[in-house]
């Protein structure tokens, strides 16, 4: 899939929003990827998986182990295209943990799977609880760097789709100096 049919994908449904938006990283934006309403359509997110998983094939991934809420279908269509079971981490107090009885251990290799990633803090995160619960990261990916691929992890990382969304902070904010209304429309709770 190339960057002008990702690109096109995400415009047809919708997915692709200009205006003014606060992330969930607390940080503004005029662009936004809402990658949720790419991934409603079955057949585009099992071919999302797939394209995902053939850039981390290599790797030889024993799991994929997504961030909640936003990570969960495309970590499962990419543990089912790599033929691995597929977990998520959840929230509880504020922390990502493994809940519903989902375990990881030693002899699993996981491959951490984003939709979006801005500034990496939910794939950091998500990386921790694989190796708090014993296991080794052999990488991340995700569908979408809006970075730039200005952030850096500590594994291997491959996106199907780079593009620069620029961020600033609210206080550097021009579209809050003009009054413009911002917009939340992510699943994870603003940071404060």
């Amino acid at each position: 899939m190339t960057r002008d049919e990702l690109l096109d994908l995400f415009r047809k449904s919708g997915a692709l929003l200009e205006g003014h938006f606060r992330l969930s990283s607390g940080l503004h934006s005029t662009g936004y990827l809402q990658c949720a309403l790419v991934l409603q359509q079955p057949d585009i997110a099992e071919r999302l998986g797939r394209a995902v998983a053939d850039r981390a094939r290599d790797w030889r991934p024993t799991a994929v182990l997504s961030p909640a809420l936003g990570g969960v279908v495309i970590g499962h269509e990419v543990g089912r295209a790599l033929g691995v079971r597929a977990l998520f981490a959840e929230r509880q107090d504020g922390e990502l943990t493994l809940r519903r009885g989902f375990m990881l251990g030693e002899r699993d290799r996981v491959l951490v799977i984003e939709d979006v990633l801005t500034t990496g803090k939910s794939t950091r995160e998500t990386i921790q609880v694989a190796r708090a619960a014993g296991a080794q990261v052999v990488g991340a990916a995700a569908i979408v760097d809006r970075s730039g691929g200005d952030v850096r992890l500590d594994v291997p990382f491959a996106a199907l789709l780079e593009i620069a969304l620029p961020t600033v902070e609210p206080d550097a904010c021009t579209l809050c100096a003009q009054g413009i209304p911002v917009v939340k429309p992510g699943s994870r709770p603003v940071v404060a």
